[in-house]
């Protein structure tokens, strides 16, 4: 596992832990205003959620993954229900993947943007994603692009996007409300057909879906050869070259899932 945060002197929003049977990756997501109703911030949130999520995964094998992030969620929202504004809009959230192993099989969830690839022993890897947020994003790009960024406008066009989220029709994350968990895209396949996994924040999965320096199959080789902390190498450096701004950027990579 390597983690990296945006750029030198800034919290890390993302967290990532394993146990012998499962991975959890969660990526924090932050609006400016958030320290305004949550006074714990956005990286406490992830961190809070993904020790949560693990200690369930250790000791609730028997419930779906679904189950176990819903509990997850309203255990993180009890503990600072009483001392934060938890609903506001702008309240801390976050995208989840989450891998276990079970009974010869892998099961797998994924909510929000991060990122879970199954690398198949025969045939090109499985990606698991969410769109949604994507898709809904796309009609807002060119206004969140005319505006100056942390301008009173730029702001207003991030809460009409926002205003989309955990809701019907729009796209699903973390936050709140237990029932997100409902939403999250899940499914599980035969550990014997795998070669290892990996789960990835957006941060690190714009090696492929941003900037294309390498394709899906590219990236697993490339994490099997040379690990995590090459492909984080890369993004900064694709990030630097193209003047985008960094992102926290986190990847667990799991091998050996058959014990062999």
């Amino acid at each position: 596992m390597t983690s990296a945060a945006a750029r030198t002197g800034r919290t890390n929003e993302d967290f990532t832990g394993a146990l012998p049977t499962a991975a959890v990756l969660i990526d924090g997501a932050g609006i400016p205003g958030t320290a305004s109703v949550c006074r714990h911030g956005v990286a406490w949130y992830a961190n809070r959620l993904g020790g949560s999520l693990l200690g369930l995964l250790s000791l609730a094998r028997d419930r779906s993954l679904s189950e176990l992030l819903a509990e997850a969620i309203e255990q993180v929202t009890d503990d600072h229900r009483d001392t934060c504004d938890v609903a506001a809009p702008i309240s801390p959230s976050a995208a989840v993947a989450v891998l276990r192993l079970s009974d010869g099989l892998v099961e797998y969830l994924v909510l929000g943007d991060s990122v879970l690839v199954l690398d198949r022993a025969d045939g090109a890897p499985l990606v698991v994603s969410d769109p949604r947020e994507v898709i809904i994003s796309r009609p807002y790009a060119s206004a969140l692009e005319a505006a100056t960024e942390g301008s009173d406008e730029y702001h207003r066009i991030l809460r009409e996007l926002r205003a989309n989220r955990n809701q019907p029709g729009g796209f699903w994350v973390a936050k709140d409300d237990p029932q997100a968990a409902d939403e999250a895209i899940t499914g599980s396949c035969p550990v014997s057909e795998l070669a290892g996994a990996a789960l990835l924040s957006n941060g690190a999965g714009r090696i492929v879906d941003r900037f294309r320096l390498v394709d899906w199959p590219g990236a697993m080789a490339l994490l099997t050869s040379s690990g995590p902390a090459e492909i984080i190498r890369r993004v900064r450096q694709a990030e630097a070259r193209y003047a985008v701004a960094a992102d926290d950027a986190t990847i667990a990579h799991c091998i050996d899932l058959d014990g062999n």
